[in-house]
């Protein structure tokens, strides 16, 4: 009886001081959430702000503060387009060699291709006419995205 209690006590002591973990994202059983009630005004705004997209995925996305830095690694051709849902830029970094489509992306924004070799780039309008082609030139150049539907970064 007296070994059982030390191992009730020892036992519950190791549960007390394991440290909590949150809930895992991954396991809808343990990540349910309800989301509130749209605001009242919501049908009546004229633009709905929708944070700009891309398909396939990016290799990496982020955003950043008027004034801030943002930084294009080698092999890489990174794009800025503003983010009307949050107020900042909103990087995409592409790598992988694919035709990506856009979605909400608008107005001015900007590019800075600094992939390696000889590679040619295209930008595509709604009826897959070119827009502009470029080669990796190591300058950042404006872009007005409106018109621009997709993306080959090869």
């Amino acid at each position: 009886m007296l070994l059982i209690a030390i191992v009730a006590a020892v036992s519950g002591a190791m549960i007390t001081t394991m440290p909590a973990q949150a809930a895992s994202t991954q396991n809808p059983e343990r990540s349910v959430a309800t989301y509130p009630a749209a605001p009242a005004d919501a049908q009546s705004r004229r633009l709905a702000a929708v944070s700009p997209g891309i398909s396939p995925a990016a290799g990496r996305t982020s955003h950043g503060d008027p004034g801030g830095t943002w930084v294009c690694e080698s092999g890489w051709l990174c794009t800025i387009v503003w983010d009307y849902s949050v107020g900042r830029w909103k990087l995409f970094d592409l790598f992988r060699c694919n035709r990506y489509g856009l979605s909400n992306w608008e107005n001015t924004g900007y590019f800075w291709d600094l992939q390696t070799g000889n590679v040619l780039s295209t930008f595509y309008g709604q009826s897959g006419n070119v827009l502009r082609q470029f080669r990796p030139d190591d300058l950042v150049h404006d872009q007005n995205w409106t018109p621009v539907w997709s993306i080959r970064n090869c």
